[in-house]
């Protein structure tokens, strides 16, 4: 699949998944995209825990109550990273930018390889349900689960969202809303 045409399919899928195991070799080729995106002063501190064993991916499945890619997922990536992280440039850390890059690469390989998935964040905040996941995968306190994608084949077909145009959203030399 070509770049753009990756770019331009990957939308957020909260669809059912096919009763079909994640390929080992696909979640090592999806897992390298993320760890080749770019970070804050390339410390590079993203880390992933990958789900599959089966009741774990069970107990994660059952903890969302509507959303089908949750229920469904045959793996989960978490994006983990520190609770307290150290500044990498003048006072500042970069460990949610990071993380947010290193997913999006992740979106373009699971696109490209033709699985599915969605961005789930503010649901981990609600319930203390990031800490119960961390505690399942025996997370060391000091880090914590900022992103939680489920990965499967989509049993569905569905599109990606009708986006803003380009004039809409973009301006040269000087903001003209």
């Amino acid at each position: 699949m070509e770049l753009f045409d990756a770019i331009r399919r990957r939308h957020s899928y909260r669809g059912g998944f096919k009763d079909t195991p994640i390929k080992q070799e696909d979640l090592i080729k999806i897992l390298e995209a993320g760890l080749m995106a770019p970070s804050g002063k390339n410390a590079q501190t993203t880390e992933f825990v990958v789900i599959t064993e089966p009741d774990l991916v069970s107990k994660i499945n059952l903890m969302h109550e509507n959303n089908k890619a949750m229920q469904q997922a045959k793996a989960y990536i978490a994006c983990i990273i520190d609770k307290n992280p150290s500044a990498v440039y003048e006072g500042l850390s970069f460990q949610i930018e990071d993380c947010s890059a290193a997913v999006e690469n992740i979106f373009l390989a699971i696109t490209d390889l033709g699985y599915a998935t969605v961005w789930v964040d503010g649901w981990l905040r609600i319930d203390r349900r990031a800490e119960k996941i961390a505690e399942f995968i025996n997370l060391p306190s000091s880090k914590k689960i900022q992103v939680i994608l489920p990965v499967g084949i989509p049993s569905e077909s569905l599109s990606s969202p009708k986006k803003k145009s380009f004039d809409e959203r973009v301006f040269f030399n000087s903001y003209q809303k």
